[in-house]
């Protein structure tokens, strides 16, 4: 099978960018401070919610966005949908359901595994952690990537 032609790649690719959201990039912006001009969007059960989640987001099983959406979200303020992790398509499906309901969305690419593999901080009912981050996953000794 041979590659796609340039403008086909350019073309996918630009539409991943506004589809997808990166871990780093989605910490990065909360960690600035103020408005994010965004919110983020846990869409796993209770008890995964419980287990730890990004700190801020909302909590809306992927079940629940038809009945609930509406009245937690704003529709003018984009939302990044996030589940368990690139095994999981969880955050693809609330993702089309907000877009289904009109909302502006992204969907955070990695999930919460890479949020903790990256070392960044979540809550559980019990508070906050910051894990280590690992080295298969973010650098060890920079501030970013390179990429």
């Amino acid at each position: 099978m041979p590659p796609a032609s340039p403008a086909a790649a350019a073309a996918h690719f630009r539409a991943s960018l506004a589809f997808h959201a990166d871990v780093s990039d989605v910490a990065g912006v909360l960690a600035a401070g103020g408005d994010p001009g965004f919110v983020v969007l846990d869409s796993r059960s209770a008890a995964s919610w419980d287990q730890g989640h990004v700190p801020g987001a909302v909590h809306l099983p992927t079940a629940l966005i038809p009945e609930q959406a509406e009245r937690l979200l704003d529709k003018s303020v984009p939302v990044i949908t996030y589940c368990w992790g690139p095994g999981c398509n969880g955050a693809t499906r609330a993702a089309l359901a907000l877009a289904e309901l009109g909302f502006q969305v992204k969907e955070m690419l990695g999930g919460f595994e890479y949020w903790v593999r990256e070392g960044f901080e979540f809550e559980t009912w019990q508070g906050r952690e910051r894990p280590a981050a690992d080295p298969l996953t973010a650098p060890v000794d920079a501030e970013d990537c390179g990429c």
